[in-house]
């Protein structure tokens, strides 16, 4: 090819949203890796702190909380040396209540497109794994007439058996990624740098990852029959820090009514 014609071709810059640290391993490490081989810079913009308010720990973890952010905080950032990466934000919302902060968070999604100059954004699928990556996700569509917008499969409960980096269905434009065994060990020294994390994501497969462009959903309605992911330990009698137990139709609500604002703020204003 003529190198003048490689030369004047446009730098991919690609601001992935992250509804925890760890997120942009789980869903597109790999896919985010060979984009950077390619020359594509890479930007993560973490919309929580991965850490689940103070108040909803065990009495006797709620004394170390800052240290536990901090340490999550740490591990996302030597992931960002491995994949060649940059932090574009750290918000300190804590997990499970992005859908309580979307304003704020889709501020600094704002200040992070126009600060990275990203010509492509990358989110975590619709697929009820976790309350937090469906409200990353409805946050992503509010941009999808502004620049092109991709969701990455990260693990879902669909048909009542745990899947990961697969969609709950076929809907149009899916790219599946098959790793190589040299990609399948690099991922897993990128999980592995999550220690903190290592009992959750012991259910994360490293065998492909897959994206689509992000489909119109109703966010009003789960993605799929029967009991999501994050449902699946709500059998339990007491409260455990480790399962979330808001109830999924308050999560769809309040997703459905923000886009809906969300859509209204992004249109523009008619003619006189």
């Amino acid at each position: 090819m003529d190198e003048r014609r490689l030369a004047s071709r446009p730098t991919r810059r690609i601001l992935i949203l992250a509804p925890h640290p760890d997120d942009e391993v789980v869903a597109c490490g790999v896919a985010a890796r060979r984009a950077r081989a390619e020359s594509a810079e890479l930007f993560v913009l973490f919309l929580t702190t991965g850490v689940p308010p103070c108040e909803l720990l065990w009495p006797w973890q709620r004394g170390n909380y800052g240290r536990r952010v901090e340490r999550r905080r740490q591990e996302a950032l030597a992931v960002m040396m491995l994949l060649g990466a940059r932090p574009a934000r750290f918000l300190d919302i804590p997990s499970r209540r992005l859908i309580a902060h979307l304003g704020v968070a889709a501020a600094a999604v704002d200040q992070a497109l126009r600060e990275t100059g990203a010509t492509e954004l990358w989110v975590t699928a619709f697929e009820g794994a976790h309350q937090d990556h469906d409200a990353a996700n409805a946050l992503a569509a509010r941009y999808r007439d502004r620049l092109p917008l991709w969701e990455f499969a990260a693990y879902n409960l669909a048909g009542g058996r745990v899947q990961s980096n697969r969609f709950v269905d076929a809907r149009g434009g899916v790219v599946e990624l098959r790793l190589s065994r040299e990609e399948i060990a690099e991922k897993r020294r990128a999980l592995a740098l999550y220690a903190s994390e290592h009992a959750n994501l012991a259910h994360i497969r490293v065998a492909q990852e897959a994206w689509r462009p992000l489909p119109r959903y109703d966010y009003a309605m789960p993605p799929h029959h029967g009991t999501l992911f994050r449902e699946r330990y709500r059998w339990v009698p007491f409260r455990h820090p480790r399962i979330d137990f808001t109830p999924s139709t308050d999560v769809f609500a309040a997703l459905a009514a923000w886009s809906a604002t969300a859509t209204l703020d992004m249109t523009p204003a008619a003619d006189g």
